[in-house]
């Protein structure tokens, strides 16, 4: 068993002291330590997107970065985020873009780094932005229709 190390993580804007060994993902630190449980352990390989988290701004699957790799950064969970992750709650909502939801947090976050970015993406830069994202339920049509309604309100 490996030694806790004492790190200060900056998740959603607040500076959390947290004990973790240097093998701790990130996502067993903000579910187990920080109660953040927005982000899913889905496949724990990096293939599904549902343990999606921000770093800086850009997605990334919290279930394959190391805790101890996010010391300095700036972290956002779904729980965290606003701005454009709001409109985009609010069209998946309205788009029936959630039905499980188990993907959801992974999709809104993923989707608002994409927005962030691009704010008028097209369907296709949607659909590659959002093609890490693992769905089991939508067929992802609503969800991107969700996205394209956020990023057409950018345009105008």
């Amino acid at each position: 068993m490996s030694a806790r190390q004492t790190l200060v993580l900056r998740v959603n804007d607040t500076e959390h002291e947290v004990r973790a060994a240097l093998h701790d993902t990130l996502l067993t630190v903000l579910r187990d330590q920080l109660q953040l449980t927005g982000a899913k352990r889905g496949c724990n390989h990096g293939v599904c997107g549902a343990c999606t988290v921000l770093v800086d701004g850009r997605p990334v699957r919290a279930c394959l970065t190391l805790a101890h790799t996010c010391r300095s950064a700036a972290i956002t969970t779904i729980e965290g985020a606003r701005g454009i992750a709001d409109r985009l709650r609010e069209a998946f909502e309205q788009a029936g873009a959630v039905q499980c939801g188990f993907c959801s947090s992974g999709m809104v976050l993923t989707a608002s780094a994409l927005l962030a970015a691009r704010p008028a993406a097209s369907v296709e830069e949607i659909r590659a932005g959002l093609s890490g994202n693992l769905c089991r339920c939508t067929g992802y049509r609503k969800i991107v229709d969700a996205v394209r309604a956020v990023a057409q309100g950018a345009e105008r």
